[in-house]
Formats: C-alpha cells, sequence, structure tokens
C-alpha cells in the first residue's frame, strides 16, 4: 500500500472540507449524487471515446498502482543475476536452462531463454530493448489517458453547472429555492475540479513514475544478461549493477 498516496488523498480532501466548515458552509451541500453521476459518466465516456480498446483496459487496471504499487526487489534480483553469472561462468551457459523454466517473470525468462540459446550480447540486447519499448509504449499511453481524464473533468463539471442552472431557471417563481439551487449547481464544477486536480492528474504522474522505475530495472536485466553473454567476470556485473541503485 502506497501510504503516501492515501495520506495526500486525506489531507487533500480534509483541507476542502475544514475549508468550508470555516467559511460557515454546510459539509451536506458538498455530497451531490446527480453530479458526481454527471461528472464521472461524462469523463468516463470522454476517455473511452478517445482510447483504444486495449489502452483503456490497461488504464483500469494500472490504477491501483497509484495505491498498491509494484515493485521489484532490486536488491534480490542483482543477487540472483550475480548468481547466475557465477554459475554461468563456472559450468557454462547452459548450466541456466534450469532456471529459466522455473522463472515466474516472462520477461525475465524470455532473456535467460534467449541466453541460454546462445545468442550474442547484442542480438540479447536488441530483442529485448524492443520488448521494453514495446512493453513502455502500452503502459506511458494508459497513463496518459488518466492525463486526458484531467483535462475532460473540469470541462464536464461545468456542463454540470449548466444543467443545474438551467433547473434553477425554471424555479424562478420561487424565490426561496433560488440560492439552494445555485448553490447545488456549481457542487458539479467542484467536483469537475476536484477530481481533476487531486485524482486524475496525480495519479498519471505517479503512473509515469513507475512506469520509468520499472523501465530502469528491465535496462538493468538487459545489461546483466548481456554481461553474462559477454563471458563479464561475475564480480564486475555486479559492481555495474549496483550502480543502478545509485
Amino acid at each position: 500500500m502506497d501510504r503516501l498516496t492515501i495520506l495526500g488523498l486525506v489531507i487533500g480532501l480534509t483541507g476542502i472540507m475544514t475549508g468550508q466548515i470555516l467559511e460557515g458552509g454546510n459539509l451536506s451541500i458538498l455530497f451531490q449524487g446527480a453530479a458526481f453521476l454527471i461528472v464521472m459518466g461524462g469523463t468516463l465516456g470522454a476517455v473511452m471515446v478517445q482510447c483504444p480498446t486495449k489502452v483503456f483496459v490497461m488504464a483500469i487496471r494500472m490504477g491501483s498502482w497509484a495505491f498498491i504499487t509494484p515493485k521489484w526487489n532490486d536488491l534480490e534480483l542483482i543477487r540472483q543475476l550475480t548468481d547466475w553469472s557465477v554459475l554461468a561462468r563456472k559450468d557454462g551457459i547452459l548450466a541456466l536452462e534450469a532456471r529459466a523454466s522455473t522463472t515466474t517473470d516472462p520477461f525475465l525468462k524470455k532473456g535467460l531463454f534467449l541466453l541460454v540459446d546462445g545468442y550474442s550480447p547484442e542480438k540479447i540486447r536488441e530483442v529485448l530493448d524492443v520488448d521494453i519499448r514495446s512493453w513502455e509504449q502500452l503502459r506511458w499511453q494508459s497513463a496518459r489517458a488518466w492525463e486526458a481524464a484531467a483535462g475532460y473533468s473540469p470541462t464536464i463539471g461545468i456542463i454540470g453547472a449548466v444543467l443545474g442552472l438551467m433547473q434553477v431557471m425554471q424555479n424562478l417563481s420561487n424565490p426561496e429555492k433560488l440560492g439552494g439551487g445555485i448553490a447545488v449547481a456549481f457542487v458539479a464544477t467542484i467536483y469537475g475540479v476536484a477530481f481533476a486536480n487531486l485524482l486524475f492528474l496525480p495519479v498519471a504522474n505517479k503512473l509515469k513514475a513507475i512506469i520509468m522505475q520499472q523501465t530502469h530495472t528491465h535496462e538493468m536485466i538487459v545489461d546483466a544478461l548481456a554481461a553474462i553473454a559477454n563471458g563479464d567476470n561475475p564480480r564486475l556485473i555486479e559492481i555495474r549493477l549496483q550502480s543502478y541503485l545509485d
């Protein structure tokens, strides 16, 4: 669980609600089901129109990353890669075939099989670099879907406000309802701006940071596998991989 994400949302929402109370407002007016439905439904629909199906589905799946960040244990990974380099230097590259069969990560498994099949360091790097770029491109587009939602949300909020004002105009003959009706109408604008700046845009930027971190880890794996294929000294490989942590 990413505590910083949760803490940030709590602080942001608490600040808004506390400000409403200090200004003498009522918190109940901030909770409007119709405004929520207009903003969330309109924003979701706009993003669905913009994105290909594959990108949209990936964007939904990646949303949880902002709260439960997928992480490689880079220290453990470096230890594992170094052990493989020692094994390859001692017993030959084919000794890694058993390790390749038991590896669960698809990217690491593919790299090990390329290594076992005897491909050159250049070929291993070439094939895996294509995988990295493809992996990164899909997830980067998915992160941008959250960024797009941050752009649509305030505008949809304005649409909700206008719809609310239209209802107010129909009750001009009843002055007692005008003030409350106008206040309710502008809640949609608050929702649109709040969702954009407290949720959609921060999530998009956090997803981009996670993608960059995972790409960095993938590049470290490629570097290690290419070095093993090249027959580099395991100690040299370990020192090089430690530099990725810095």
